[in-house]
């Protein structure tokens, strides 16, 4: 891989940076786009031919190969800032389409149901503005979602909190979770089912006011992926979902636990796959927030701007005279574009 250094020294970015927040949030702001055409969303999802008879690319992560252009890491310095998806690396910076891609760094939280808006604006006292809400697939839990509606969306995106869309589709067919064996992957077409998802998850991403640009994120909970040719079904549905977000013109990401379906991504990305996900977000509960200090991920893998950290899960948290049950993320990676 190419190593893209950067072009400006770190005192000089503390100073834009700084002047950037002098100036008000909106100069903080900023997007990427390319001049790609847009890519036209056939009328039907049809199965593609699986990795088995097809020549990898190699797999392009945001800042593969790249070092942080900011050099600030974990330090928080840029917390709260809107920043360009891709700054350091990898030739796939964008979606395709042309869509602006936006990215956040700092802590956000993820809820199982999503929290009415007079919960979303007692919540602003808190330290977070990210929140991640489950729109769609078979296996998510709580189906029922009576607050989230395009009202919703664009409601707390004007109170200033990022969405961090999560689809929780077909599951791995050696996942460890008991009542994820009622939603398994297809082993006869993981692939086909893959592909098929990935639709669904953009049609409904568009029907909640998500545009083109937007970052979703597949959840695969834990699997055993020392079973060969499960790992290998898994990978393949993996992979088509991503393909299919990504000529919709959206940022495929996948969330799953980092000893299983991120072990499992970062072996793939290695091994030189096409169709990875744009972004990781990893569940590893023990330590402290960091998006940099993944063990199972190598320090240049979807880097910078491509990984968040769930780093604390089931707790209740309390703010604004409202109470959820909430996991906690440090996020330095691609969010919602809300039209």
């Amino acid at each position: 891989m190419r190593e893209h250094k950067p072009i400006i020294r770190h005192g000089a970015i503390v100073a834009m940076v700084l002047a950037c927040l002098l100036a008000g949030p909106t100069a903080a702001e900023a997007v990427v786009t390319r001049t790609t055409a847009s890519v036209a969303k056939p009328p039907a999802v049809t199965a593609s031919t699986p990795s088995a008879g097809r020549v990898h690319r190699p797999a392009r992560a945001p800042g593969d190969g790249g070092d942080d252009p900011y050099g600030f890491a974990d330090s928080g310095l840029l917390d709260g800032l809107d920043l360009p998806y891709g700054l350091g690396g990898g030739e796939e910076r964008a979606p395709a389409g042309g869509a602006p891609t936006r990215v956040y760094r700092g802590y956000g939280f993820d809820t199982c149901r999503t929290p009415p808006l007079s919960t979303m604006r007692a919540w602003l006292r808190s330290k977070y503005r990210a929140i991640g809400v489950y729109y769609g697939g078979r296996a998510r839990a709580c189906r029922t979602q009576r607050h989230l509606n395009r009202n919703w969306v664009r409601s707390v995106h004007r109170m200033g909190w990022r969405i961090l869309p999560i689809y929780v589709g077909s599951q791995s067919p050696c996942a460890r979770g008991g009542h994820l064996r009622h939603h398994r992957i297809d082993t006869d077409d993981p692939w086909g089912q893959g592909a098929s998802e990935g639709y669904d998850a953009v049609r409904r991403a568009a029907a909640l006011g998500f545009a083109e640009g937007s970052a979703l994120y597949l959840d695969m909970e834990a699997y055993n992926v020392r079973r060969s040719r499960c790992a290998a079904q898994t990978l393949d549905f993996i992979r088509a979902w991503d393909r299919e977000v990504a000529d919709a013109g959206y940022l495929p990401g996948l969330y799953s636990s980092s000893e299983s379906g991120i072990r499992h991504i970062e072996r793939a990305r290695r091994q030189g796959y096409d169709d990875l996900p744009r972004a990781v977000w990893f569940a590893r509960w023990q330590g402290k927030p960091s998006v940099r200090n993944e063990p199972v991920l190598r320090r240049n893998a979807w880097h910078p701007h491509g990984r968040i950290h769930q780093y604390s899960g089931s707790v209740r948290e309390k703010h604004g005279g409202r109470r959820l049950a909430i996991d906690r993320n440090r996020l330095d990676g691609p969010v919602a574009v809300v039209e």
